[in-house]
């Protein structure tokens, strides 16, 4: 019976190995998912200060609008 015993470690290990490999792809793409958020959470703050700079600037647009009579006060 040392023959079934053999085949079923053999597959056992295989399947450790395949397995070992699986959590080895998680750990890289699980920290490749934090590098993306992270870049994501960058270009968010990137885009809020230029829609802050551009909100400024529209308000300074209209006051010289304003001033030189080019629009409705």
């Amino acid at each position: 019976m040392t023959e079934p015993e053999n085949i079923v470690l053999e597959y056992l290990r295989h399947i450790r190995a395949a397995v070992d490999r699986v959590e080895l792809r998680l750990d890289d793409l699980t920290t490749r998912v934090g590098h993306v958020e992270r870049a994501v959470a960058e270009h968010s703050a990137q885009l809020a200060e230029v829609n802050i700079k551009l909100d400024r600037t529209d308000g300074r647009i209209a006051r010289i609008e304003k001033r030189l009579e080019l629009a409705e006060a």
